[in-house]
């Protein structure tokens, strides 16, 4: 693990990192809580960081994931989640965005029900990216943030702003700039811990939290893990147990298969379940990499309307409301198309058609990614959701078996399709190399959930295109689907790139190098972010 040059040793804090300018963050108070939590926490992070590693080994023998048979009692049980806050019972729009004071304030402005601040999927995590992102909501949070432009124009939060909901990094991710005895920490400690330390009690005197969304959890046990760090720090802030409030994204295919106890590990903290649907097809990749019947179509074919999606979205909705849980929609990754109005309406129309189907089948409320899309979500969820939720739709209906969610759909694999993984996961692994964590890719606003399954579909399709496989994986001229086609689409694409505007264009290269080791490798990795963190 490279470790960055400048050093700061702070009792049993290590900060790799020139943290001039953060002392109003990193106070000692800050400071002690980092080393608290990660001595009391972090072998149990570690234990359940194996236990995923143990799992991904059964499934590339061959195995499943399947409903566990040891946790019946707790799905056939009847229990339900503390009642939810008024703050958050009507969510019917939230927008999500990285926690850059500009895109804070807009966001808090959007009309939104709520704003997802975010640490994880939206943001590189570089030191000052992190650390301002901390002094950026402490500052939304105490009511002080503005900003003005180089161009003059003046930013600041207008009445009635969005309720704040806070999404640290995931559990596997390490942050390589803070060490406690000589063990780098979690990268969702650090977040939360210095999130909760400056914001927790100004936003628990205003019934606001602090809220949080929890990513990338794949068991009930990393939700117990997370409601034993979320108690802890409301003990050490003086703060009633069950203060803290979370929702968690199931946006990985072990973790569809313990909703229920997902819920029933955070009930007295948990008001909802999202979607997280493109982490969820990329975990879908990820988790049956080895098995090359479940391979998936290229990614614009791959839509909620899937079975296996549709399967999963409806069994969410119906666990959430069995529970007394929110059931939150997916993200709309359009954006507005300026100077081509037949273009920007049909990209709205496909946004309208999505937030449809998300009201209808029952959800509570759904996920927009760019301000201008909030009045266009909401006007879909006013006119079919006149109440602030649905909690009362059951979904009795809904039957969801072990292969439903597994079930591959059909579809092709078209040149055009594989050249776009290519230049969207090259793009934006350049963009995050040079500290941007969402980018706007042919009127798509990219994250690191959309890149790893263009990187994982790459993976695929290419190291199960072999021997007697290849004409099944074929283009439909029955070309080929091979390396030779790989390098000399990222070759051409990187050449583009470097001449380009775009951003990332500095970075050209040594994305290029990252992506092909990793669509070479024998093994599918992880996740991209873990290597590149490296790069930063």
């Amino acid at each position: 693990m490279a470790v960055p040059q400048e050093r700061l040793e702070l009792g049993a804090i290590e900060i790799h990192a020139d943290a001039a300018g953060y002392a109003s963050i990193l106070t000692p108070a800050a400071l002690a809580l980092l080393a608290r939590l990660h001595r009391r926490f972090e072998p149990t992070r570690q234990k359940l960081l194996q236990a995923r590693r143990e799992r991904q080994a059964t499934y590339d023998a061959g195995g499943l994931p399947d409903f566990r048979a040891d946790t019946a009692a707790i799905r056939e049980s009847d229990w339900s989640v503390a009642p939810i806050p008024p703050a958050l019972r009507d969510r019917r729009v939230e927008i999500t965005g990285p926690v850059e004071r500009k895109m804070i304030i807009n966001a808090l402005n959007s009309g939104a029900k709520v704003f997802m601040a975010d640490f994880e999927d939206s943001s590189a995590p570089t030191f000052a990216n992190q650390l301002d992102g901390q002094l950026n909501l402490r500052d939304a949070v105490n009511g002080s943030i503005d900003f003005t432009s180089p161009e003059g124009k003046h930013y600041r939060v207008g009445d009635n702003p969005a309720v704040l909901v806070v999404r640290p990094r995931g559990w596997h991710l390490h942050d390589k700039f803070f060490s406690v005895d000589g063990e780098p920490m979690s990268g969702a400690l650090v977040d939360f811990a210095l999130f909760v330390l400056h914001n927790a009690r100004a936003l628990h005197s205003r019934d606001r939290g602090p809220y949080f969304y929890l990513p990338k959890l794949e068991a009930m046990e990393e939700a117990a893990l997370w409601d034993a760090v979320m108690a802890d720090a409301e003990n050490e802030l003086q703060l009633p147990v069950g203060t803290m409030k979370a929702t968690v994204l199931i946006e990985t295919l072990p973790a569809a298969f313990q909703m229920h106890e997902i819920l029933h590990a955070l009930r007295r903290r948990a008001v909802g379940l999202n979607c997280g649907r493109w982490d969820y097809i990329f975990s879908y990749l990820k988790t049956l990499r080895g098995h090359r019947d479940r391979l998936l179509p290229e990614r614009s074919q791959v839509q909620m309307t899937a079975p296996f999606l549709k399967a999963y979205s409806e069994l969410l909705i119906q666990t959430c409301h069995r529970r007394g849980a929110f059931a939150m929609g997916g993200m709309a990754a359009q954006i507005p198309i300026k100077g081509d109005e037949a273009a920007n309406e049909a990209a709205l129309a496909k946004v309208r058609a999505d937030k449809l189907r998300e009201v209808q089948a029952g959800h509570d409320g759904t996920w927009v990614a760019h301000p201008a899309l909030v009045a266009v979500a909401q006007q879909v969820f006013d006119q079919h959701m006149p109440g602030a939720n649905q909690l009362g739709v059951l979904r009795q209906d809904v039957q969801v078996s072990r292969e439903q969610l597994l079930a591959a759909p059909n579809g092709t694999i078209t040149r055009a399709g594989f050249d776009n993984n290519v230049e969207v996961c090259l793009r934006y692994t350049a963009a995050w190399l040079d500290g941007l964590g969402c980018v706007p890719i042919h009127h798509l606003m990219e994250d690191a959930a959309t890149a790893e399954i263009a990187r994982a579909q790459l993976w695929q399709w290419l190291h199960h295109a072999d021997g007697s496989h290849a004409e099944a994986l074929a283009f439909p001229d029955h070309a080929p689907i091979d390396f030779a086609l790989f390098d000399h689409a990222l070759a051409c694409h990187t050449h583009r790139l470097r001449d380009s505007q775009h951003p990332g264009a500095a970075r050209a290269d040594a994305a290029a190098a990252l992506l092909s080791a990793m669509t070479h490798a024998d093994v599918l990795g992880d996740f991209l972010t873990l290597p590149a963190y490296d790069q930063l």
